[in-house]
């Protein structure tokens, strides 16, 4: 069972490599449905395996075997194994959901601050101007959807590059990247290795977002130049949007850059293996950990009673 379970924390550390591979050979908005998914499922599975370990460790004590209604305390092969990585766990669990929780507190008090001052200035259909002298513009989900751009930011384009910016942003609202991205992020609070997951997400979801603007457009070069200005004008000025609020200035932007000036690639099957290879060890990851908690459970029903060895 223990080996089991030490599966689903070792395989998250193959997955920065293999979603960077996978971005770069598949379409972006295809590599973004897989990375996501993978992600979720990757943390999904360590975090069984963490509850799984913790609750182990706490039914092998006599005093609290009781109160899982057992007869005896739950029995391993290696008692000197499971303490130490029952304690262990118990503190990753404990930091994970403290940061996840101060996360989700400050995103939340961003997007409410982000809303409120949209909502307080007029728009022109989905396009509210904030007057700020810093240049910034990003998507901000809600009901309505808005592109939020600054007066700086405004100035620091051309009419048709404000077209270009503004055709990235609707891409992202109508594509529902802000479900990608939080996605992404509530991933990277259950284990370390998906945070470099997490920001190849994000690239997945702006290079998602580029395509369909030059497509909207019809022009690669001009979405290119539009992203480069706007990063530029806006590189060192402060943001108070929500993560989870796509902007084209995010990213590596001279790897996006370089993505639209060059043609589209074509996609084919001899460009899918790093992407099975990915899916193979989300299942692999997810496969270890439901065999771990279901013998963790057969465990649990021998030290009830309710079941011979």
């Amino acid at each position: 069972m223990t080996a089991l379970l030490l599966v689903p924390l070792v395989l998250p550390f193959l997955a920065p490599a293999l979603a960077r591979r996978t971005l770069d050979r598949l379409a972006p908005a295809t590599a973004l449905w897989i990375l996501t998914a993978s992600a979720l499922v990757l943390a999904g599975a360590c975090v069984a395996a963490l509850g799984t370990l913790v609750l182990t460790g706490l039914l092998k004590l006599p005093a609290l075997a009781p109160l899982g209604e057992l007869v005896h305390p739950l029995r391993t092969p290696s008692d000197y194994f499971v303490l130490p990585a029952a304690v262990a766990a118990t503190g990753v669990l404990t930091l994970s959901a403290l940061t996840l929780a101060r996360s989700a507190f400050r995103q939340a008090r961003a997007f409410r601050t982000a809303r409120t001052q949209a909502d307080r200035r007029p728009a022109a259909g989905d396009l509210c101007v904030v007057d700020s002298p810093h240049p910034d513009a990003y998507a901000l989900p809600g009901r309505p959807h808005r592109i939020v751009v600054t007066t700086a930011m405004l100035r620091s384009l051309g009419p048709a590059e404000r077209e270009a910016l503004f055709a990235h942003e609707r891409a992202h609202n109508r594509a529902g990247h802000h479900y990608f991205l939080a996605a992404a992020e509530l991933a990277a609070h259950c284990h370390p290795a998906l945070r470099a997951v997490r920001d190849t997400i994000r690239l997945a979801a702006e290079r998602a977002a580029d395509e369909t603007a030059a497509t909207a457009v019809g022009d690669r070069r001009l979405i290119a130049t539009a992203i480069a200005r706007a990063a530029l004008a806006g590189h060192a000025s402060p943001s108070t949007r929500p993560d989870f609020a796509p902007a084209a200035t995010t990213g590596p932007v001279p790897q996006r850059v370089a993505a639209l000036l060059a043609p589209s690639p074509a996609r084919s099957r001899a460009r899918r293996p790093t992407a099975l290879l990915l899916m193979a060890c989300t299942a692999l990851s997810l496969a270890a950990g439901t065999a771990g908690v279901v013998d963790f459970h057969h465990q649990v029903e021998i030290a009830q009673g309710e079941e011979s060895p």
